[in-house]
């Protein structure tokens, strides 16, 4: 330290220095402030407000990341809601189209109905590939990949690589519902005054393709009988060629109780984590695998299953029983008398045939059947229109469910292993149990379980806003199934006429393909989710902006300055200086001299 020096007499100046000093370090300081605003040019400047100073300007900052956040997440989420807006629309217009035409039975509309779903089905793909800042919105967590193939690929495959569409899996699905006789797979007998009825022997081909036989009656004289004879159900055994390993996933199709399917993705899990939903447990063999897998379908009614190899599982159908009809004629009926036949389909609807005795008929009707000159002649009347009337309904209804099955078949693909469309097997029995490498996988984005949480936004301290999509959600699929389902299909003949019949039954399920039922997504429900998360935001903005505005208040005073009362201080100060300068300058000349003078 220095010690400073000090002399008799010295003591008055050094402390008008000291005070000239200290008012011009304090015309600085103001100074500075009034070119700046701030109170100082460090924290340490501020003196005990340092800590409200600090405290504050982190929570601003916090404030300021989360404004940054939700700004970008809300172009996001806009475009998604457009996209959204935009697919239904696209369904309604395709839906109101179809039932319009029906309603007016002009077969010139067809073909534009088939053009128009086509056009469709482009838009909703430009939709569903909308990006916002470099990220594509319907890809979840894979932002940087494309959903969805294109149009094209989606209804004609890549034959450069040898990929299929959905065109050929429509085919496929409509050659085994059908059967090689055209008449939904059933065998049809015919004994002396008697016609009857059986399912597909082979038990697999019974839970998956063509019709299935669920009652019979008939009316009028008596002279006509109808029975059916329930089958019985077969037992299904799994089996693993290697063991799963931990993550693999398996496709289950399992029958329902209105006779439809619904499709199970499974995962392998080790431990307990085997036991939630959607997993089943790894187990010490293959078999306690297998019978894990089992166990986790809760005893539903196995149709077919389906994975990559390994861990390639298969489904062993044995025993069971097709179900018969039977339908008799005791005596030549009277003309009016009717029988009629229900079967069942494998998308949960159904088809009545009902016969009808008449006097004379078309030999090639399918509603009615003439009554011969004695009853086993009236016998193969019937039995030559029961067989047009299962050819017919065949072409129409059983073929419509085809085409239903194989578009909601096709997008349920995924680019997961083992998970892509299923393929009828070569046997035309039941489908092919390994993954087919040769179909189109019409998504590539994120196969995430939920979604919405696969992209989110820090919208608060504790407040999360959930705000991702995927294109391969349920609402979206069925959608895209409704249209494409049109969009694939001619419903022109070879001869240049228009099917109506079939027409119509395809337009049917591409409607219910683009309604959503109860239990269904469907995406208003989207939409809300998308709605809601915008409000969230709005609202998180808010208190954002809100806090900010709170927290800059409480710096006024303390990292900030009156810009009016610093410069009132300056002068202030500036004149008591200038004064202190002026007697200073008088005392510092006078002396004995000047005084006697």
């Amino acid at each position: 330290m220095t010690i400073t020096s000090f002399a008799a007499g010295t003591c008055r100046f050094d402390r008008q220095s000291a005070s000239l000093v200290s008012m011009k370090s304090q015309l600085d300081g103001l100074a500075r402030q009034l070119s700046t605003g701030r109170t100082a040019e460090t924290y340490g400047g501020l003196g005990v407000g340092r800590t409200t100073s600090l405290s504050a300007h982190a929570a601003i900052s916090a404030q300021d990341g989360y404004l940054a956040a939700i700004t970008s997440a809300e172009t996001r989420v806009k475009l998604t809601s457009a996209s959204l807006t935009q697919l239904k629309s696209l369904s309604d217009s395709t839906r109101s189209n179809l039932t319009g035409i029906v309603a007016s039975r002009n077969e010139a509309l067809p073909a534009t109905t088939v053009q128009l779903a086509a056009n469709n089905l482009s838009a909703a793909v430009d939709a569903l590939n909308q990006q916002a800042g470099g990220v594509y919105v319907f890809s979840g967590r894979a932002t940087d990949t494309e959903p969805v193939v294109s149009q094209d690929a989606i209804l004609n495959g890549v034959p450069a690589e040898g990929l299929d569409g959905l065109r050929t899996l429509i085919a496929e699905q409509k050659a085994a519902d059908l059967g090689p006789l055209g008449n939904g797979r059933l065998t049809q007998g015919i004994g002396t005054r008697s016609v009857g009825l059986w399912e597909d022997s082979s038990a697999e081909a019974r839970a998956n393709f063509g019709f299935t036989l669920m009652a019979a009656s008939s009316s009028g004289s008596g002279a006509l009988g109808a029975s059916v004879a329930a089958g019985a159900k077969p037992d299904v055994s799994l089996s693993f060629a290697e063991q799963p390993a931990e993550g693999s996933q398996v496709r289950v199709v399992v029958q329902l109780a209105d006779g439809s399917q619904k499709t199970l993705d499974l995962t392998a899990r080790a431990g307990e984590a085997g036991n939630a939903a959607g997993a089943f447990s790894i187990g010490a063999t293959r078999e306690e695998t297998a019978a894990n897998l089992k166990r986790a379908l809760g005893g539903a009614d196995i149709a077919s299953v389906q994975s990559a190899n390994p861990p390639g599982i298969a489904a062993a159908f044995t025993g069971g029983q097709p179900a018969s009809a039977s339908f008799t004629v005791g005596n030549n009926p009277a003309a009016g008398d009717t029988i009629t036949l229900k079967l069942g389909l494998h998308d949960g609807t159904t088809k009545t045939i009902t016969l009808t005795a008449a006097a004379t008929a078309d030999p090639t009707s399918a509603t009615t059947f003439a009554i011969g000159a004695t009853p086993e002649e009236t016998t193969a009347n019937l039995s030559r229109t029961l067989q047009s009337a299962l050819t017919s309904a065949a072409n129409t209804e059983l073929s419509a469910s085809s085409t239903a099955r194989a578009a909601l078949n096709f997008f349920e693909g995924s680019p997961a292993a083992g998970l892509s469309p299923r393929r009828v097997a070569a046997d035309g029995n039941g489908y092919a149990e390994a993954a087919s490498a040769k179909t189109v996988i019409w998504y590539k984005g994120d196969t995430a379980s939920d979604p919405r949480a696969s992209a989110t936004v820090q919208a608060g301290a504790s407040r999360t806003v959930a705000i991702g999509a995927q294109a391969n959600e349920e609402a979206i699929r069925r959608t895209l199934a409704g249209l494409a389902a049109v969009a694939a299909e001619s419903f022109t003949t070879g001869s240049g006429t228009v099917d109506t019949a079939r027409f119509e039954a395809v337009s049917g399920r591409a409607a219910s393909l683009l309604t959503a039922s109860e239990g269904q997504q469907s995406l208003e429900q989207l939409g809300t989710d998308f709605g809601l998360a915008a409000s969230s935001m709005a609202n998180a903005k808010s208190v954002a902006n809100t806090t900010k505005a709170t927290l800059q208040d409480s710096l006024d005073g303390v990292d900030t300055v009156s810009t009016e009362e610093v410069a009132a201080k300056l002068l202030s100060l500036q004149t008591q200086l200038q004064a202190s300068y002026k007697v200073t300058s008088i005392l510092s000349e006078m002396s004995l001299v000047n005084y006697l003078r």
